[in-house]
C-alpha cells in the first residue's frame, strides 16, 4: 500500500473531498445567486460541472468515511482505477467549466464594459464564483495526480 497524502481511505483524502465538495458548492451557490446568469452558456456549463464534481467528492467522501470508520482498505486495482478515470474527467470539466466562464467574466468586465452598461448583472458574483471553480479544480488537480500516482 502507498502512503501518500489525499488517497482514498484516509483523514487526508476525506479532507481533500470535503473541500471539493464545499468549493463547489460555493461556487454553485454564488453564481446561482446572481441575477442573470442562466442567460450565459459558460455559466451554465459552470453551474453543471461544478454539480457533478459535488456529486463525485461528496460520494468519496462518504466512501471515505465508511472506510475510515470500517479500517478497510479502498486501494484495490480496480477501485483504484475507477476513483482515477473519475478524477480525471471532474477535473477536466471543472478546468473547462472555469476557463470558458472566465473567459466570459473578463469579457464582460474588462473588455466590452459590459457590466457597466447592465448594472442588473451580478459581475462580482460571477468572478467570486469563478474564482471558487478554480479552487475546485486546483483540489480535483491534487486528488487526480494522487490517485494516478497510487495506480501506478
Amino acid at each position: 500500500m502507498k502512503k501518500m497524502i489525499g488517497i482514498p481511505g484516509t483523514m487526508s483524502g476525506l479532507i481533500l473531498r470535503l473541500g471539493q465538495c464545499a468549493t463547489a458548492a460555493t461556487s454553485i451557490g454564488v453564481m446561482v445567486s446572481a441575477p442573470g446568469f442562466s442567460s450565459y452558456t459558460a455559466f451554465c456549463f459552470l453551474v453543471a460541472s461544478m454539480g457533478l464534481q459535488m456529486i463525485w467528492s461528496f460520494g468519496l467522501a462518504c466512501l471515505d468515511v465508511y472506510a475510515i470508520m470500517r479500517k478497510c482498505d479502498l486501494q484495490s486495482p480496480i477501485l483504484l482505477s475507477l476513483f482515477t478515470v473519475g478524477d480525471w474527467v471532474t477535473a477536466l470539466l471543472s478546468l473547462a467549466a472555469a476557463c470558458s466562464s472566465a473567459g466570459v467574466t473578463v469579457l464582460f468586465t474588462k473588455d466590452t464594459e459590459f457590466c457597466r452598461q447592465q448594472p442588473a448583472l451580478s459581475c462580482d458574483r460571477f468572478q467570486i464564483s469563478v474564482g471558487f471553480a478554480f479552487f475546485n479544480w486546483i483540489s480535483a488537480a491534487i486528488s487526480s495526480h494522487a490517485m494516478f500516482w497510487i495506480l501506478i
